[in-house]
């Protein structure tokens, strides 16, 4: 599997100040990027599965809004998630 425990706590600590605070905005954002760069790179072999593909266009609009509502919260956050995961917009 793709995304073990030890992974997410990876995720977590570096993104949301520690491996228990899997709630705050910064992790979960970083988590879905995580996802979605998987799914991208399944969805290039495999480019007739329909379900990946809806799965990952639902992923990119729950970033979207965690990223719209850390826009809002806190912009310098938000420059620096995205600057730090090289996400456009």
């Amino acid at each position: 599997m793709y995304l073990t425990k030890e992974v997410k706590a990876e995720i977590f600590k570096k993104h949301g100040g520690s491996e228990g605070n899997t709630g705050s905005t910064e992790g979960q954002v970083a988590l879905f990027t995580h996802r979605i760069n998987h799914l991208t790179q399944h969805l290039k072999k495999n480019h007739k599965d329909y379900n990946t593909e809806r799965s990952l266009v639902k992923l990119v609009g729950k970033r979207r809004s965690l990223l719209d509502y850390l826009k809002k919260k806190d912009i310098e956050k938000y420059r620096s998630l995205i600057k730090e995961l090289n996400i456009r917009k």
